[in-house]
């Protein structure tokens, strides 16, 4: 870590800020280490047109060979640096990861260190002593950021998740690098009886040595980090997994997280917010001189739209590698404004086809391909854009859990209901009624299968004709999405009969409102 920290201060475009970093000795930093603040240019987000997944139709495996090939020919003369990290935290499910990157864009390497877990004495035990899967070996991926080709304007990133492998070409931003980790991580972890998760997990530690294990699955700038770690003012003893990246056993329900770190937004933070202690490395903020003389960050969203900083594992007080006990519930995390902030699903299908149907909006961590309207709702399964397997797979394994594991499923709308804000307070009240067991549901509407708990201003007029135009048209939506997976990119991502069947009866019965 001393050796990343001082290659990345000597990287062209670096800035040392004065802010010190939090218990540095903890990460294996110096005492005197400080936040290094690194900015990206005109590239602030991830560039999901540039993925190309080996194994999926219309993928040239010759053509994808050569073009790496020459680029990792044309990198020859850069000065390299190789960094090792381990990915999965718990002797169950862990892996080692390989980055290799240039020296000028060692901020990249010291972020994706400082993400995943450093290799020090007491984490290579754990590694030594981890499980073994058969036919897997460690992780390897090749960046370099100043790569370009006609071919590809936005940049490439190649995935060949059957070996572990990926190659990331002219992409800056630090996202890439981390996801792109998670995305080899999650598949692996998917061909060995997983589910890969994209989302937060807490344990609320109630009274009489009782537990309930909540996952919160959406995309980023969803919520799903407010809610993993929200407090609620103190009203509960609170263990955190992670906000962004973990496993569910298919076996047991236990979960496993993918790193300690936390890769967040800085808008959400001012400068003197008790929480910018723990920052450890920041990406495309802007920088002030304070009236001490002291270089900082503006952390609100001056410079582009989407400030990002890595916050070391010393941010959540309570933290673990892992959940013995079994997920209790499931909440989808859906900015659908035809959705009341609340409703609860019945049947392992219906549970499972609403994950693969999760409708929200795109997020500013996105970089997105010229004429994609960023304001349209999308549908992301499972909010897991990393996915390089057949969705089919999800699927199942997430109907498993709710059939096999008795876990409970919910959809929870944190964007706007019929225009009127669904605020962070509803959202946590809800939560908390869940979790204490305090909950009126009631059928909702038409559905059969699908639950209500009634909040006040939020609560959805079957008389008025507009909004049920608009509800069915976004069930409508679900259906076409799932039936368009029968030909999309050869039927990969084909979803089982039922999960169709499951979205039908619901369109079927909201035509009855």
């Amino acid at each position: 870590m001393k050796e990343a920290y001082k290659l990345a201060t000597e990287a062209p475009g670096t800035i040392i800020t004065d802010m010190p970093v939090y218990k540095p000795e903890l990460l294996g930093l110096d005492e005197d280490s400080k936040v290094l603040l690194f900015n990206d240019g005109a590239v602030t987000g991830r560039t999901a047109a540039a993925r190309r997944i080996i194994g999926e139709t219309g993928v040239d495996v010759n053509e994808y060979r050569l073009k790496i090939s020459e680029a990792v020919f044309q990198g020859r003369t850069k000065k390299m640096c190789h960094a090792q990290a381990i990915v999965g935290l718990d002797k169950d499910f862990t892996v080692k990861a390989h980055l290799c990157t240039p020296a000028t864009y060692a901020n990249n390497m010291y972020s994706w260190l400082l993400n995943f877990q450093v290799i020090n004495e007491e984490v290579a035990k754990m590694y030594n002593d981890s499980k073994v899967y058969d036919g897997e070996g460690d992780l390897y991926i090749y960046s370099d950021p100043d790569w370009s080709h006609p071919d590809h304007p936005l940049g490439l990133c190649v995935f060949d998740t059957a070996h572990n492998c990926a190659c990331i070409l002219g992409l800056r931003y630090f996202g890439e690098h981390k996801k792109g980790t998670l995305t080899l991580a999650w598949a692996m972890a998917n061909r060995h009886g997983y589910a890969s998760c994209h989302g937060g997990q807490k344990r609320y530690n109630l009274p009489g040595g009782k537990s309930f294990v909540a996952g919160v699955f959406g995309l980023s700038g969803s919520g799903k980090s407010t809610l993993t770690h929200a407090r609620h003012d103190g009203k509960y003893d609170i263990t955190v997994l992670h906000d962004d990246a973990f496993v569910i056993s298919g076996e047991d329900g236990s979960s496993i997280a993918l790193e300690p770190a936390y890769f967040d937004k800085t808008a959400d933070y001012p400068l003197t917010c008790e929480d910018n202690k723990y920052l450890v490395s920041l990406q495309n903020c802007a920088a002030t001189i304070d009236e001490d003389g002291k270089i900082v960050p503006v952390t609100e969203d001056i410079r582009n739209g989407n400030g990002r900083a890595v916050k070391s594992i010393l941010w959540s007080p309570n933290r673990v590698n892992k959940f013995d006990e079994p997920i209790n519930a499931i909440f989808w995390i859906m900015k659908d404004p035809t959705l009341p902030p609340i409703v609860r699903l019945s049947g392992a299908e219906l549970a499972s086809v609403m994950g693969a149907t999760l409708a929200t909006k795109r997020s500013s961590a996105e970089r997105l391909a010229p004429g994609v309207d960023p304001n349209a709702l999308v549908v992301e399964p499972y909010a897991n854009p990393f996915r390089t397997y057949p969705l089919a797979n999800d699927y199942i394994a997430f109907k498993k859990l709710v059939a096999d594991k008795n876990v409970d499923c919910y959809i929870i709308n944190t964007g706007e209901f019929m225009g009127k804000k669904v605020t962070k307070e509803i959202t946590l009240g809800v939560l908390e009624a869940v979790v204490e067991g305090k909950t009126e549901f009631k059928q909702w509407g038409p559905f059969s299968d699908i639950e209500i708990m009634e909040i006040e201003g939020f609560v959805p007029d079957f008389a008025d004709s507009n909004y049920v135009d608009q509800l069915q048209k976004r069930m409508q939506e679900r259906v076409d999405f799932v039936a368009s997976r029968e030909t999309a990119k050869g039927g990969f991502d084909k979803l089982p009969a039922d999960a169709l069947e499951a979205l039908q009866k619901v369109v079927e019965e909201s035509k009855r409102a």
